[in-house]
């Protein structure tokens, strides 16, 4: 391109908005006047470069496009995004446009004007500004664009030729450092196929396509299928050295509409293919319409999701308990703004600030505000800090458990609901230990408990919790490496958090007291190949001994204290089944009240580590704080 002509465009880039529009305007002035010039020279048969005839025509058709033109908002869109949206937009225009040339020369008439030119006159014009735009977008991005960028042009292929991936390629087409090669369909019949200019491919031709043009990138606009099949397609993509993104589920987009900024990296729940079990209505409201819910930690990861489905399913107040203010104060806001949009005005939320160890503030909160449900997230759950501060843990998660079960107890609340952890089950660290005391203490309540109903929910790791290993290994793949493991052979559970607290609710809604509740959590993630398939996804290799070359390093980095290579479910055998496919239930032994209320007052005040644990390990006879040392130390080794 000439250096002048790319001078005189950078100059008209930098131009305010409204000179952009005025030059735009008279380019159509200019159109206009060209377009009428051709329609009555065609339609007389001789070429006519001005009379009182072509003045006329000019004398309706200016001030009517400058009218439709405004209205229609031709001159709101932007050239460099020029696509099927603004085509839509000209053809709106034009039919407007053509309605009234057609009302004042076919219809009305105007002497010495051909009536044709009604008609003729608007379509020309549609021809000349149309293509005036399709230009303008290619000089701009197509030729101007892409040769003043110097970057790497990603090589992308849209997976999907629906809508979406239309949509979303009409959207990649004004970016620079973006060439779109085409399309990939499972529907064979489309194979060879072109929309908008872009080939269709069928995906059995996919690795022909990725190392003929050398794709960088795999963007999967499927927002419709399962999660099965978009693991299936993820599963085959893995062995080429490009990046998958993907684009969220159709309800998840704001008004159905795909632009380049819906696209995001592949989340867990894309690679393990579990589809989430349509909830039971029933369930999920017994515990939660028309009541006064309390939800403590209602600012952590399972607490503020369980806030969101108890306003959602339809409380008639929900009081919202946790010790940091920012936390609190952040689920306050987002479910008044909530309320405020979906009109659930009805419904009282109430902010309060304290910790459930404070025995006094238990009182007051339950005098106060007519409790009928407690669902009780607040806990110690990082493993290291726990194992690090256990005094701390042990007040937080077995005497806050205990003063607020103590609270509902004597409030006589209706439902009290636990959260626990796959941890409490034969734990190593002191967090298991203190999430399984938790359980006995409910255990025991509902062994006297005439009203209360109190059950426990125990399962794995929730996706995008607060120490959940895939942004860590996001924020580390995009670092360059290494990737960093405790251990190779480490497994661990997932699950959705949005699942996990729907399940949690449903359970509640099938407590009769004393039950411990194990969530179906599928099967166990080897998080080494996890680790891998996070790297493979993002267009990078493992560098391991096979391939010395690769872009990215696992290492391991030793368990940490308290940390298990494998966790478990059940300290049982045989769970029985429930009504709900996912919801398993185990009855499991606990000490006597005499005995763990002896234990408790010892506990609470104990100041000293040692004895602490010594004390939990009478507490929780399952609890071996040495066989955690040994089995890390072995499996460093």
């Amino acid at each position: 391109m000439n250096a002048s002509i790319i001078q005189l465009l950078e100059r008209a880039m930098d131009l305010h908005r409204w000179q952009k529009q005025a030059i735009v305007f008279a380019m159509d002035m200019v159109l206009l006047i060209l377009a009428t010039w051709i329609a009555y020279s065609l339609r007389i048969g001789i070429w006519v470069y001005w009379n009182q005839a072509i003045a006329s025509i000019l004398l309706v058709g200016i001030p009517l496009t400058i009218t439709v033109f405004t209205v229609t908002g031709v001159y709101q869109a932007i050239f460099r995004y020029a696509g099927s949206g603004m085509i839509a937009t000209l053809i709106r225009s034009f039919l407007i446009y053509g309605i009234g040339m057609s009302i004042a020369f076919i219809f009305i008439g105007v002497s010495g004007v051909p009536r044709t030119m009604g008609a003729l006159q608007p379509i020309i014009f549609f021809m000349l500004v149309a293509s005036s735009r399709i230009m303008a977008r290619y000089v701009l991005v197509d030729l101007f664009g892409r040769r003043q960028f110097d970057g790497n042009i990603k090589h992308i292929l849209v997976y999907g030729a629906g809508d979406a991936g239309q949509q979303l390629v009409n959207s990649l087409r004004s970016e620079h450092d973006i060439k779109v090669i085409g399309y990939i369909d499972d529907d064979k019949r489309l194979d060879g196929q072109k929309l908008d200019g872009d080939r269709v491919y069928w995906s059995g031709y996919i690795r022909e396509v990725i190392e003929r043009y050398a794709v960088t990138d795999v963007l999967l606009a499927l927002p419709r299928i399962s999660r099965k099949k978009r693991r299936n397609i993820v599963d085959g993509l893995r062995e080429f050295k490009v990046t998958v993104k993907t684009l969220p589920k159709l309800r998840d987009i704001v008004g159905g509409n795909v632009s380049i900024s819906d696209i995001r990296p592949l989340d867990i729940e894309d690679l393990l293919g579990r589809e989430p079990v349509t909830p039971n209505e029933l369930l999920l409201g017994r515990t939660i319409v028309g009541k006064n819910v309390l939800v403590s930690g209602a600012g952590g990861s399972i607490g503020s999701e369980l806030c969101r489905q108890i306003v959602k399913i339809g409380a008639k107040s929900l009081i919202l308990l946790d010790i940091s203010e920012f936390s609190l104060y952040s689920i306050e806001k987002e479910l008044r703004d909530y309320c405020a949009d979906n009109q659930r005005m009805n419904i009282t939320i109430i902010p309060v600030l304290g910790s459930v160890a404070d025995k006094l503030r238990l009182a007051e909160i339950f005098k106060s505000h007519d409790i009928d449900t407690v669902y009780h997230a607040a806990a110690y759950k990082h493993v290291p800090l726990v194992e690090a501060n256990p005094l701390e843990a042990i007040r937080n998660n077995i005497i806050g458990t205990f003063e607020l079960v103590n609270a509902a107890y004597d409030a006589r609340v209706t439902d009290f609901i636990l959260i626990s952890t796959d941890k409490a089950v034969r734990p190593t660290n002191v967090m298991g230990a203190t999430k399984r005391a938790a359980e006995q203490i409910l255990q025991s309540f509902a062994d006297i408990s005439k009203i209360t109903r109190f059950s426990m929910v125990r399962f794995g790791n929730v996706l995008g919790s607060s120490g959940s290993v895939v942004p860590l290994f996001r924020r580390q793949i995009e670092a360059g490496g290494p990737v960093t493991l405790t251990h190779k052979d480490i497994t661990r559970y997932f699950m959705t958090i949005p699942e996990a607290a729907a399940l949690v609710i449903q359970a509640g809604g099938m407590a009769k007291s004393g039950e411990v509740f194990v969530l179906d959590m599928g099967k166990p993630v080897r998080i080494e190949k996890l680790a891998r398939t996070m790297i493979q996804l993002s267009g990078l290799t493992v560098r391991d001994p096979d391939n010395p070359d690769g872009d990215i390093e696992i290492t391991e980095v030793g368990l940490r204290p308290g940390e298990k290579l494998y966790e478990e479910l059940l300290i049982g055998e045989q769970p029985k089944t429930t009504k709900h496919e996912r919801i398993m239930m185990a009855h499991e032994g606990y000490l006597d009240w005499n005995k763990l209320s002896k234990l408790l007052h010892s506990l609470d005040n104990c100041r000293i580590p040692e004895d602490a644990i010594n004390l939990l390990q009478e507490l929780v006879p399952e609890f071996d704080h040495r066989r955690d040392n040994l089995v890390r130390k072995r499996a460093n080794d």
